[in-house]
């Protein structure tokens, strides 16, 4: 097929769940619209709670980060990302994000995420400890339809 063949394409949120961030965090929800196994790219929303503190970790490809609502930082950083601010976030870097304000009714801080490359989780000593990418998202949102019942849609082709 030629790139001319292609058409423009839509994803309905509404369609997809919302996916708990398991082992790292129940109460962080992932809604996965992308899972790239050619370009290992991911695109997704993520909703995390007031006070929500993930491990430290590290990107081995860029990342860059939409605030939808709430605020939120790196332990590193300065800065706060408020609603309508845009992070962008160069390969190898490492850092740890924190929810800081949800300044919502839902009491979340929500983010549209798009990342390439493997999200490394480390210990205190800078070991890794676990990896996240398009393949452990795949395997967590294809665990989670199967434990719910829901049929999965293919989230590696943009349509």
């Amino acid at each position: 097929m030629l790139h001319e063949h292609i058409d423009t394409a839509v994803i309905d949120g509404d369609s997809l769940p919302w996916v708990p961030f398991t082992p790292y965090a129940e109460n962080v929800l992932l809604k996965y619209f992308k899972l790239d196994p050619i370009r290992g790219e991911v695109i997704v929303m993520m909703k995390a709670p007031l006070d929500m503190q993930l491990p430290r970790h590290h990107h081995t490809g860029t990342v860059m980060v939409y605030t939808i609502e709430g605020q939120w930082k790196y332990k590193e950083h300065d800065w706060v990302a408020r609603a309508g601010s845009v992070v962008y976030e160069t390969a190898a870097s490492t850092h740890t994000p924190e929810v800081i304000s949800t300044e919502s009714t839902s009491g979340y801080a929500v983010m549209l995420v798009q990342m390439t490359g493997d999200l490394a989780f480390l210990d205190e000593n800078d070991n890794i400890v676990a990896l996240e990418n398009w393949k452990t998202g795949m395997q967590r949102y294809l665990a989670y339809c199967e434990k719910h019942g829901l049929t999965a849609k293919d989230l590696t082709a943009f349509n």
